[in-house]
């Protein structure tokens, strides 16, 4: 029963604490930060207002900002060069999943000498990397998702092979997470529903992972209970600052608790959000019912024990994957694959081989072949979940 647990994580969390940004930089000692996030926020009020802060309490701030909505190993490699360039000493990472993972792996690859791609989550690539090169990383999200902030992985597409990579080292946790739901209260509703279903599958896949993690599991099921309470209360009613708190707090908690293992739903995701650039929150919520189907005869009593937690009027497995559905469909999200992706353009032997040798696959419940690959890809197309 041995095994390894890390929850080093700093946060500070509260309305208007993106206003202790300086403080946090003054704090480890950053004095000339890289503050990297998309081009879309670079032009917003938000990321103005920051960067005068920042100025006027003697922080000399640079700004890189070309990142895209699934973040390419260019981005990294621009970033990194443009810190180094600036004699930068840290970096904040703001934005949403794309800008925290690409602040994360700038700070990173900003000391390194090798190319990212050897750094890929696989055995123990990790121990490549030189540690006492790796910048401070403060992290500031802007959505309710990824939780990236608290993860030690930034997820990268590299554009070469058209695959996304899972970029790991301890290091890549953030020293400081500011978690202020003032700086979420302007999202979308569609983009609020997705990324809280990207913080659903999160905890989810993260309870039902094998392994020993009592506390991985805990966390989870509380994510999963603060979204069951306030996702539907923060798209419907975005200014509401607990609904937008509590799932800025479950994404986090999601994140947290998946050191445990992911699983399928996002094994299935991660081809389908690089080779037909589909949001990955929303890719989660389409695949997530027919995982959890798929999976039925092994997690059947760990879904029993969340639908319980969840107080849901139905508590079995049925009852979980109704809610599930319900929740998809007041959320106004697609049931099945083909209502997003054109079947002409759906390669399913090369999805299924790439869904196969994704990092997250080996959390999944159940072992996996490449034809469960392609027997979940079909269903999630036709609509059909599996009896």
């Amino acid at each position: 029963m041995n095994s390894n647990w890390n929850y080093p994580t700093t946060m500070w969390v509260g309305k208007n604490r993106v206003k202790d940004l300086s403080i946090a930089c003054k704090t480890l000692n950053i004095n000339k930060p890289l503050l990297v996030t998309d081009s879309g926020l670079a032009k917003s009020k938000i990321v103005n207002n920051v960067l005068n802060n920042l100025k006027e309490n003697g922080i000399l701030v640079e700004l890189y900002s070309n990142v895209v909505g699934n973040p390419t190993g260019t981005n990294v490699t621009e970033g990194a060069d443009y810190y180094n360039k600036n004699n930068c000493d840290g970096v904040i990472a703001f934005g949403g999943g794309s800008g925290l993972d690409v602040g994360k792996a700038i700070a990173f690859m900003s000391g390194q000498t090798q190319s990212i791609w050897d750094f890929e989550d696989v055995g123990d690539n990790w121990t490549k990397a030189n540690p006492d090169k790796i910048a401070p990383i403060i992290a500031v999200p802007t959505t309710a998702g990824t939780g990236s902030e608290t993860g030690r992985a930034s997820v990268i597409l590299n554009e070469e092979t058209g695959i996304k990579n899972i970029i790991f080292h301890p290091k890549f946790l953030p020293s400081i997470v500011i978690l202020d739901p003032v700086l979420t209260v302007g999202l979308p509703a569609k983009i609020t529903a997705a990324t809280g279903m990207d913080a659903l599958a999160h905890n989810l896949e993260a309870y039902c992972a094998p392994g020993y993690h009592p506390m991985a599991d805990g966390i989870a099921l509380e994510g999963m209970r603060l979204i069951n309470e306030w996702l539907l209360e923060a798209v419907n009613n975005g200014s509401n600052i607990e609904a937008r708190q509590n799932m800025l707090t479950a994404a986090s908690m999601g994140s947290t608790a998946f050191q445990k293992g992911l699983g399928a739903i996002h094994s299935l995701s991660h081809p389908v959000n690089a080779l037909n650039n589909i949001h990955h929150g929303l890719s989660n919520a389409i695949f997530m019912p027919y995982v959890l189907t798929f999976n039925k005869d092994v997690i059947e009593e760990k879904i029993i024990k969340i639908s319980d937690y969840l107080k849901l009027k139905n508590r079995s497995f049925d009852g979980f994957v109704n809610w599930v559905l319900d929740l998809r469909k007041k959320l106004d999200m697609p049931h099945k694959l083909s209502e997003v992706i054109d079947e002409k353009d759906f390669d399913i032997d090369r999805l299924s081989k790439m869904a196969l040798a994704d990092p997250s696959t080996g959390g999944n419940p159940k072992k996996l072949t490449e034809d469960d690959m392609r027997i979940m890809y079909q269903h999630s197309m036709t609509g059909e979940l599996f009896k």
